[in-house]
């Protein structure tokens, strides 16, 4: 069980979170009206276009969850674990991820349909990032898991049982910064449009930026220092 996250781990997962939910709703106000940062809800209409036999729907939306998932693919190649560890290319897949959702703003604004495939691999390659710290789930573009997570954590500490309280209040704080992410890309998109693009794309170079300068400098890789030992046969 969790007993503290280190800070780093907050300020990402929020920042991350909170740009998933720009780019998201942003794209779902756009001209393709479907999500990039979850999967779910864009199968449901997939398997409605399948029922109605709409051709159109289920080749934009199939390529859209193909998409995600080659983002995952890509993620996996680049860093190779799930699991949150310092030292591994988390910097090099926040640039490429920056890389593609410029392209997504490129074609969005030219409503070029490849833009919301562009926006989808970003998200897929977000999300696959990281699954988990120390047994914790960790999502950072959609909230349909973490949500069951809390909930089930609520019930728990109602009912007497012991939880982990960081654990649960670091999902609270990806809960509010991805809806707080939602309501910024609305507004900016409502006034300027994909635009609103370069919230996300700014967060994300950023992060990259600061993860390569500042990871050989964080407590949790510097080696510990080995303990005096008194010698046992010390004269006075």
């Amino acid at each position: 069980m969790i007993t503290k996250l280190p800070r780093w781990i907050l300020w990402g997962g929020a920042v991350l979170a909170f740009s998933a939910g720009c780019l998201n709703t942003a794209a779902l106000m756009g001209f393709t009206n479907l999500s990039v940062s979850h999967v779910t809800g864009n199968v449901s209409l997939f398997a409605a276009a399948i029922a109605h036999f709409d051709a159109r729907s289920i080749l934009y939306i199939g390529a859209s969850l193909l998409s995600f998932l080659a983002g995952a693919i890509l993620s996996g190649f680049v860093i190779g674990q799930t699991s949150l560890k310092l030292g591994r290319r988390y910097g090099t897949a926040l640039y490429i991820e920056a890389a593609l959702l410029l392209i997504s703003y490129l074609l969005y604004k030219e409503h070029d349909y490849f833009g919301q495939l562009a926006a989808a691999m970003a998200c897929g390659l977000q999300n696959a990032m990281v699954a988990t710290y120390s047994g914790a789930v960790i999502r950072t573009t959609h909230l349909t898991g973490l949500t069951s997570d809390m909930g089930a954590a609520i019930g728990n500490w109602l009912a007497g049982r012991s939880i982990s309280k960081p654990t649960l209040g670091f999902q609270a704080i990806i809960w509010y910064c991805f809806c707080g992410g939602g309501v910024v890309g609305a507004f900016l998109y409502a006034r300027i449009g994909y635009g609103a693009l370069f919230v996300p794309i700014t967060i994300v170079l950023t992060a990259a930026f600061v993860y390569n300068y500042a990871s050989d400098h964080l407590p949790e890789q510097r080696p510990p220092q080995p303990k005096k030992r008194l010698s046992s046969d010390k004269r006075f």
